[in-house]
C-alpha cells in the first residue's frame, strides 16, 4: 500500500486539462467489439485497471486484442466466437466487468468462474444471479450466489420481464445483454433513468433497441457489427477538476472533450444549482456520445439539496460533491443514494469518516449525508480504503487544507485515472 504526501494551502489552479477516457464507455466498447463480427477499433481508450481487467477476461474467452499507436484494435466473431475459458476470469476491483460479463456469459454454452479482489467480495451480486437465473443460466456462488466467486453455466434464455428493484446501470445492462441472446423480446423496467451508454452502443454496432419511458426493449437472436469507437473523456473524472476550480481562491480551469450523455450530467445540474461559475462550450451532439468543453473560475457556493431521480446521474460523483458542499454557504443534504453503500466501499460511511479528518462538518445518514459549510479544513491521515473515487477526493480536499495531509492507499486512484496526479499538478503554478 502506497502512501503519499499530498500537496497543500494552493492558490490558483489555472490550465487546461484533456479528460482521460471514459471508463463505462471504455468497458463497453471492449465487450460489444468482442461479441460483434469483424474488426472495431477503439480510440481513447482509458488504460485503467478496471478497464484492462475487462480486456484481460475478453482474451480468456478466445478474442484477439491488440494495442497499436494508441489505438485498440478487438477482432470479434459475434457471441459464437466466445470459447470456455481454462482459467479463473478474474475482474479485479471492477463491478462492470463482472455484472454486464455475467450477463453475456449466461447465453454461451460452457462453463466458467468470475473472481475478483477483495472488495468485489463484498459487493452484492444477487441482483444479477437472479434474474438471469429466472432467464435460464445457471449460476451459483458464496451465499446462493450472492458473492463471488461465481460460476455460470451458461446456454439457451429465455426472454425476460423484469422490474430492477434499484436503478442500476449494470444490472439494467447485464439482462440487456443476456436480452440479445434470448428466444424472444425482453423487457427491462428501470425505477429512474440510468446511464444509457449500452443502449447508445447496441445501435452503434448496427443493433436495435426501444426505449418508452422507463421501459427498455430488446428483441434477441440480433448480430452486431464491428465499429469504429471514439471515446469522450469521463464527466466523473472531469468532476475533480470541476469542483477543485470551483472552491480553489483564484481558480481557472478548461476541461476538454468531456461527455455530456445526458444521463450522466447530474454533476453539471448540482455545480449550477449551488451557484458554480461553469460554461459549456465547443459542444457536439454529433458523435454517438455528445462531447464539449468545459471552463470552471472559482465560485461562491451555496448549499442545496441533491434527491430524486438526479442521484443516478451522480451517484459515482457524490463523494466530490460531499467535498464542495463543504465548501458552500449553509447545509446540503444529500438523500435517497443508498446505493452508496455497495459500491467499492460505503461511500457514505467513508465518506463521512475521511472528511471528518480533515475538519468538515459533516454527517452520515441512513441514505446519504448532511453537510455544513462553510469549513476550514486542517490536515490529517486519510485513506482512500482501496476506493479511486475517495481518494481523488481527498487530494483535492488536501488542497484547502492549512496543514499537511497524507493519503494512504493512494494507488488505488490507477482504477480510473492513472494520470491523475500529474493533471493535477499541472494546474498548479
Amino acid at each position: 500500500m502506497t502512501s503519499l504526501k499530498l500537496k497543500t494551502n494552493i492558490y490558483g489552479l489555472v490550465g487546461e486539462v484533456t479528460i482521460p477516457g471514459d471508463k463505462s464507455i471504455s468497458h463497453r466498447s471492449v465487450m460489444f467489439g468482442s461479441i460483434a463480427q469483424g474488426e472495431t477499433t477503439v480510440t481513447n481508450f482509458l488504460p485503467g485497471d478496471d478497464c484492462l481487467s475487462t480486456i484481460s477476461c475478453f482474451r480468456k474467452l478466445g478474442v484477439t486484442i491488440e494495442e497499436s499507436g494508441g489505438q485498440l484494435h478487438i477482432f470479434g466473431n459475434g457471441f459464437e466466437g466466445l470459447t470456455e475459458p481454462d482459467e479463473l476470469l478474474d475482474v479485479g476491483n471492477s463491478g462492470t466487468t463482472i455484472r454486464l460479463l455475467m450477463g453475456i456469459l449466461a447465453g454461451r454454452p460452457f462453463f466458467s468462474t468470475l473472481v475478483g479482489d477483495e472488495s468485489i467480495g463484498k459487493r452484492p451480486m444477487t441482483r444479477v444471479t437472479g434474474p438471469l437465473t429466472e432467464m435460464g443460466a445457471k449460476l451459483d456462488g458464496r451465499k446462493n450466489g450472492a458473492y463471488t466467486p461465481i460460476s455460470i453455466r451458461g446456454g439457451q434464455l429465455n426472454p425476460i420481464h423484469y422490474e430492477l428493484p434499484v436503478a442500476s446501470a449494470q444490472v439494467k445492462s447485464a439482462l440487456i445483454l443476456a436480452g440479445l441472446q434470448a428466444d424472444g423480446v425482453s423487457t427491462i423496467i428501470e425505477p429512474a433513468e440510468t446511464r444509457d451508454h449500452t443502449e447508445r452502443m447496441i445501435r452503434h454496432f448496427g443493433g436495435e433497441i426501444n426505449k418508452d419511458n422507463h421501459a427498455i426493449t430488446v428483441k434477441g437472436g440480433q448480430k452486431l457489427t464491428a465499429s469504429t469507437v471514439h471515446i469522450p473523456g469521463d464527466i466523473s473524472s472531469a468532476a475533480f477538476f470541476l469542483v477543485a476550480g470551483a472552491i480553489i481562491p483564484e481558480s481557472e480551469i478548461v476541461l476538454k472533450n468531456v461527455g455530456l450523455n445526458p444521463t450522466r450530467t447530474g454533476i453539471i445540474e448540482v455545480m449550477k444549482k449551488m451557484g458554480a461559475e461553469l460554461e459549456i462550450v465547443q459542444q457536439n451532439d454529433n458523435s454517438f456520445e455528445p462531447v464539449g468543453d468545459l471552463i470552471i473560475k472559482t465560485s461562491n457556493l451555496k448549499g442545496t439539496v441533491v434527491e430524486g431521480k438526479l442521484i443516478p446521474k451522480l451517484i459515482d460523483e457524490i463523494p466530490i460533491i460531499a467535498l464542495m458542499a463543504t465548501q458552500a454557504e449553509g447545509k446540503t443534504v444529500i438523500k435517497d443514494a443508498e446505493e452508496l453503500k455497495v459500491k467499492e466501499t460505503n461511500r457514505i460511511d467513508t465518506v463521512v469518516q475521511e472528511l471528518k479528518k480533515l475538519g468538515a462538518s459533516i454527517e452520515a445518514t441512513d441514505d446519504g449525508m448532511i453537510i455544513y459549510g462553510k469549513t476550514k479544513l486542517s490536515g490529517g491521515i486519510v485513506s482512500s480504503h482501496g476506493d479511486h473515487r475517495i481518494g481523488m477526493m481527498l487530494s483535492i480536499a488536501a488542497l484547502l487544507c492549512e496543514n499537511n495531509v497524507e493519503l494512504e492507499q493512494s494507488e488505488a486512484i490507477s482504477v480510473s485515472y492513472p494520470n491523475f496526479f500529474s493533471h493535477l499538478n499541472s494546474l498548479i503554478h
